[in-house]
């Protein structure tokens, strides 16, 4: 009886190790293939990892104190009910939680400048010693996170439509509520936050960057669910592309970014022109950085393109040969009546994908410039690498 067992733990541990063997084989063959697109990834995570090891901990503001805290504990267990759903809160909640690399970066970029642009006159007690930055700028970091958070996921709120059938409407109703009161929870805690560091000139800041973040989901024309579909160009359409584009993403993250880089040397004791500087270098790195989104959308031909046709390289490409817009405007009603393949594959055809390499290139060096100010150092090394990395196709 012991040997039978033994033979067949043998026998199940040489399937597995077979198995194993396999699946490295079948790697190392499809190695040079994939290297291209992983690559990147990995030069990704490995830039954001070691610029989080520069500021001493990661910066989501996912950490301990929030995922115990009461209201995000009943969150969770509401959001089970939903699973098997197709609601779009459950995908935001995932991209938050496995994807934070991506979708909460903005933190860790606001203690890097604030690191590599230091403080004058702070009292010792004020300073974080581990990430050499204020316990008030890494206050500012998850506050803004908080608000970018908020945002990301009211936007998950779904139109029900008067005709969904009584199970799904359920669903959605039920969905849209989690998504409300969760994005509404982070958004009034960053106001407690925030008015807690008691500066006027902050709360000013802060607030006009909630102020363009709605005003973002008014750019552009929209299809029943506010998904952005391309604005009919004019007749001189000089540009057209890149002012809608850009005022679209400026609302939609540079805003928000720019001002919150701008508080933070606020909070340092800056002067008003390097204060300046902090906003401009902000918006500049989020536009680079939404630009190179735009571009792995269109060139991996990823469907969730739908949900922002407004995408530099169709911007342009609509710009280049308006005829686009007959197959762009069957999303009126819903983005999913566009057959994203065929736009994806005329828009790969015309100028738009290297104009939005330009796009990429521009908005990356004007940060890389206004990077220069501040002096030498691993803080700013870091940032450096995490404009490099944006613009590594």
């Amino acid at each position: 009886m012991i040997l039978w067992k033994s033979c067949k733990t043998f026998q199940t541990q040489r399937a597995v190790c077979t198995s194993v063997l396999n699946r490295f084989h079948f790697s190392n063959v499809n190695q040079a293939e994939n290297k291209l697109a992983v690559s990147q990834k990995t030069d990704w995570n490995k830039t954001m990892s070691e610029a989080e090891k520069i500021v001493g901990y990661p910066t989501s503001f996912l950490s301990l104190r929030w995922l115990l805290s009461d209201e995000i504990a009943n969150i969770a267990l509401h959001l089970r009910k939903l699973v098997g759903s197709n609601h779009p809160i459950l995908k935001t909640a995932k991209a938050i939680i496995y994807n934070g690399r991506n979708t909460q970066a903005f933190g860790l970029i606001l203690l890097l400048i604030s690191k590599a642009a230091g403080h004058l006159n702070a009292k010792p007690i004020e300073e974080d010693k581990a990430a050499g930055v204020l316990h008030s700028q890494r206050a500012l970091a998850e506050i803004t996170e908080m608000i970018r958070t908020s945002n990301l996921i009211h936007r998950g709120l779904v139109n029900i439509n008067i005709d969904t059938g009584s199970t799904e409407l359920n669903n959605i109703t039920f969905g849209n509520k989690i998504a409300l009161l969760c994005g509404d929870y982070l958004l009034s805690t960053s106001c407690i936050e925030i008015a807690a560091l008691k500066n006027q000139d902050l709360l000013l800041l802060i607030s006009t960057a909630v102020r363009d973040l709605c005003q973002a989901e008014f750019v552009a024309r929209r299809d029943n669910q506010n998904f952005p579909i391309p604005s009919i160009p004019p007749e001189d359409c000089t540009d057209y592309a890149l002012k809608e584009w850009t005022l679209l993403n400026t609302y939609g993250a540079g805003s928000l970014l720019g001002k919150s880089c701008q508080s933070t040397l606020k909070l340092a004791g800056h002067s008003k022109e390097i204060e300046e500087k902090g906003y401009e270098f902000g918006k500049h790195l989020a536009l680079a950085w939404q630009a190179s989104l735009d571009l792995g959308l269109c060139i991996n031909k990823d469907k969730g393109i739908l949900q922002n046709l407004c995408a530099a390289p169709i911007m342009f490409h609509v710009e280049h040969d308006p005829s686009l817009l007959i197959e762009l405007d069957k999303g009126l009603d819903s983005v999913e009546n566009v057959d994203y393949l065929k736009v994806l594959d005329i828009v790969t055809t015309g100028p738009g994908i290297g104009l939005t390499k330009e796009l990429v290139k521009k908005h990356s060096q004007k940060a890389m410039e206004i990077l220069s100010v501040f002096k030498e150092s691993d803080a700013r090394k870091a940032l450096s690498n995490i404009i490099v990395a944006i613009g590594d196709f």
